[in-house]
């Protein structure tokens, strides 16, 4: 049986060394705190030491304990105290207690800020925010480049049922998106073609546009917020439930074992569907065509003599980059999910803005690259 936890105190000319032993938990920590706490009051200028060589067992509140007690140390000297004999499958546990601020104190909301600090505290929340996302998107690259060099660690089993839910459940919205669009758009150009008497060269028009355009980016918009805002919600539900932290606990990856299988059937995913998105917006354009006298072999016709197999390759491209910043985004956004009742609807929102705003953005610089290219 694991023995209750005990408390060595031993001191000399430059040291301070707290011994601990035994079994620290929520029952067991309850016994030596006032003693800890009194004699890391009455250390005066010896630098301190936290010695855990004995102790059997450890858990958050153990770890929260040992938190606790460095915490009081950096008040009292500008030196940090030094833990030593920290078992290794304890060490996740105290750095996780650690990141955890539990000394905080309540302050009063002060007077309003200006217009100046409030525009200054904006432009650097987004500078934060875009350091963090930044930080994470490299976290997830270097998880997908050693997840790859031994592929047999990749949860694929997850990876093809978050395919089906993002991918093949979308079927209908994007068919139906894709083909209205199509079919606005060909009507929409055939008025001022018609006083040219040039309709069928709208089948040009559609062709390009969609292939180019229109398909990838649609796509892109309606994985941004029906996936994008899943990830966040699983992600950040999870969070809330302290379910990541069991994660780190157990030693596993969260980035890893929640985020990668998600951004890979993203980016597998996105490119299937804007095929098949371009194909429905070109069919909504041949309804059009065809009701408007013109054969179907000649709409046909136009649009394969027109679009290229090259523009079909730039926007093809383009999925494969929304795919990544559709599952990442969501999946940082869920990562950053705070506390409280409207912390998940805040982190899908959240996700879904910012996936839009990113997918026009490199759009955009798509749009530059292959201008100067001359695809």
């Amino acid at each position: 049986m694991t023995e209750p936890p005990q408390l060595a105190i031993t001191t000399t000319t430059d040291t301070t060394t707290l011994c601990l032993s035994g079994r620290l938990d929520a029952r067991g920590i309850a016994g030596v705190w006032p003693q800890a706490c009194l004699a890391i009051g009455q250390v005066g200028s010896a630098a301190l030491v936290i010695n855990l060589e004995g102790v059997d067992y450890l858990d958050m509140a153990g770890a929260a304990f040992i938190s606790h007690l460095k915490n009081l140390e950096k008040k009292r000297a500008p030196v940090p105290p030094q833990v030593v004999g920290l078992r290794s499958e304890y060490a996740p546990m105290l750095s996780l207690a650690e990141k955890t601020d539990m000394n905080s104190d309540f302050k009063p909301p002060g007077p309003p800020p200006s217009f100046v600090e409030q525009t200054g505290k904006n432009i650097w929340d987004i500078f934060s925010d875009a350091r963090v996302f930044i930080g994470f998107i490299g976290e997830i690259t270097w998880a997908m480049i050693t997840s790859l060099k031994n592929p047999g660690r990749i949860r694929w089993a997850d990876t093809l049922v978050i395919a089906e839910r993002a991918g093949v459940d979308a079927l209908p919205i994007v068919a139906l998106i894709s083909f209205i669009v199509g079919l606005v758009m060909a009507f929409q150009a055939a008025i001022p073609m018609k006083m040219f008497g040039a309709e069928i060269y709208v089948a040009n028009l559609i062709g390009i546009a969609t292939v180019r355009e229109l398909g990838p980016l649609m796509t892109a918009i309606v994985l941004a917020g029906r996936s994008a805002s899943a990830f966040a919600a699983e992600i950040g539900t999870m969070k809330i439930n302290e379910e990541l932290d069991a994660l780190t606990v157990m030693g596993m990856d969260p980035v890893k074992f929640l985020i990668l299988p998600r951004v890979i059937a993203s980016t597998l995913i996105t490119p299937l569907l804007t095929i098949f998105a371009n194909l429905v917006g070109i069919l909504g354009g041949a309804v059009v065509i065809v009701s408007l006298g013109h054969p179907l072999v000649a709409y046909y016709n136009q649009v394969v003599n027109f679009v290229t197999w090259q523009d079909f390759t730039g926007g093809i491209i383009k999925c494969f980059v929304f795919g990544i910043l559709i599952a990442a985004t969501g999946c940082i956004r869920g990562y950053q999910t705070a506390r409280g009742p409207a912390a998940v609807g805040e982190a899908t929102t959240r996700a879904v803005v910012s996936s839009i705003v990113l997918i026009a953005v490199f759009d955009g610089i798509f749009s530059i690259i292959y201008y100067y290219m001359g695809v």
